[in-house]
């Protein structure tokens, strides 16, 4: 029996002994169910897309020798058969035939693991039933997009005059690729990763991102992870109406809410507790969420841009990261040198400094000594392009000279408000550790004025887990000083 439907340049594929319809650079659509294909062959037929369906995995294969499909999406489970075992086999022989095919697996919500394993073998991405049209078409561009973007490499003065990346310095070749890289899926709406010590400039790289995107003219939103609590997740990043909780006296909008249709830029994503990794998982899967307090589910269109100076695979291993959200957030991952790996942008960056200080502190002649520069590039500088920044900075706040030598740089660089070895702690009996821990807390505080960054980063903790001391100890703060 031979069964052809056709609709236009779309066709259906099924029943045994098939006439294989299907033309190069089609997407095709692998699903034991009609009901399916046919939905998604006229959701793409309607954007402007030529796809073909099969029913099962032979014909499928079959068509793909005969002509290589542009992106596929392929439903894990056929006929009875739940396990998924046909849709992973069928996976694993489209990749041996040609590796390069975007695939997008379609499963339920009882298959997530499954799709996961799906990412590790090979698939791009994963859509859930029942899917949202306009996420499974937006995936389906990205992709696409991906796909047929080819590497080049460029000179420092080549990507600044197509990509807007005026607020990054480097010409290492390391920051070069990065940019290239950045901006080649700046246009898409892929989700992208950003890995990278402290310092290392995670934001500006999400900001350039956004700026030479297509929703560049739309909010980018900046959502700090560690520095929201458990207990208001949901009210910081879905918003709440009012009365929804004792405090909530008035209705709120969320952080997604904030950034539709243009990028969420969330920093510090390693920090985020597991409850709030289910609620994170959520949005990002579907497109959808309620706000605290209202039944109705709303939809977001949104960019979603993560940072981290953790591991996320180690935390994957120590079940402290949810596998399912590392494939939701790292299509494309850009891995960020530290300074100490690329010495030859150090004079860049101090010059870019001290030119905007200039204007700043009104010194016009500012200036730095050629062996004050070599032994800039010799430190070892943990704290990487901010903490750079910060010794210039305070270097010129404190020598009364316009050309900044070694010996300026040293004396603000050897300055601590305690010296290691020196620590004069309190007599036994005097203080609780308890005590010690608040008076430390305060100190530190006042000393970086009220910046919780910094002043959890000189008390070797996380943001939030100094809200949680600052909470538990009642010392009074001010989230906008931060």
């Amino acid at each position: 029996m031979i069964e052809i439907c056709k609709i236009n340049k779309i066709s259906l594929i099924s029943g045994s002994d098939k006439i294989l319809y299907i033309q190069k650079n089609m997407i095709l659509i692998i699903d034991d169910d009609i009901a399916v294909r046919t939905s998604l062959l006229l959701l793409l037929q309607d954007e402007g897309y030529e796809a073909s369906g099969c029913a099962g995995p032979a014909e499928a294969l079959k068509a793909i020798k005969k002509s290589e499909p542009r992106l596929i999406i392929l439903d894990l489970n056929f006929s009875n058969d739940t396990t998924g075992r046909e849709g992973m086999d069928l996976l694993g022989k489209i990749k041996h035939i040609n590796p390069a095919i975007p695939i997008i697996l379609i499963t339920g919500w009882a298959s997530i693991e499954l799709a996961v394993q799906g990412m590790k073998a090979g698939a791009n991405d994963f859509i859930n039933k029942p899917w949202s049209n306009d996420h499974l078409l937006q995936s389906v561009k990205t992709l696409l997009e991906l796909k047929e973007k080819k590497t080049e490499h460029h000179t420092r003065k080549q990507l600044d005059k197509t990509y807007n990346f005026q607020h990054i310095i480097g010409e290492d070749p390391q920051i070069l690729n990065i940019l290239e890289t950045i901006g080649r899926v700046a246009a898409t709406d892929a989700s992208i990763l950003i890995m990278g010590e402290s310092g290392t400039g995670k934001e500006l790289i999400a900001e350039a991102i956004h700026q030479n995107s297509n929703r560049r003219n739309k909010p980018f939103i900046k959502v700090n992870l560690g520095g929201i609590s458990t207990s208001l997740f949901e009210s910081e990043m879905f918003g709440h109406v009012r009365g929804a909780f004792t405090d909530a006296k008035f209705d709120r909008i969320g952080r997604f809410e904030m950034a539709n249709r243009g990028t969420i830029f969330l920093d510090e994503i390693g920090d985020l507790d597991g409850g709030s990794q289910v609620k994170l998982l959520r949005v990002l899967q579907d497109r959808t969420y309620e706000v605290l307090g209202s039944s109705r589910t709303r939809t977001v269109d949104v960019r979603v841009v993560c940072a981290t100076n953790k591991n996320l695979d180690e935390m994957v291993g120590r079940a402290n990261f949810r596998e399912d959200l590392l494939y939701r957030i790292n299509l494309i991952t850009v891995y960020l040198p530290t300074l100490r790996d690329r010495p030859k942008d150090i004079p860049l960056l101090v010059n870019f400094f001290i030119g905007n200080l200039k204007e700043i502190y009104n010194r016009p002649g500012l200036s730095v000594t050629g062996s004050a520069m070599k032994w800039l590039q010799a430190l070892p500088l943990p704290g990487n392009i901010r903490q750079l920044k910060n010794l210039v900075e305070r270097t010129i706040l404190v020598s009364k000279r316009d050309e900044l030598d070694i010996e300026d740089f040293r004396s603000q660089l050897e300055l601590s408000p305690v010296k290691k070895g020196n620590i004069q702690l309190p007599g036994i009996g005097t203080l609780t550790l308890e005590e010690v821990e608040v008076e430390m807390i305060k100190r530190a505080m006042e000393y970086h004025k009220n910046k919780i960054s910094r002043a959890a980063a000189s008390l070797g903790l996380t943001r939030s887990t100094l809200y949680r001391r600052l909470d538990k100890y009642q010392i009074p703060y001010d989230e906008a000083e931060d």
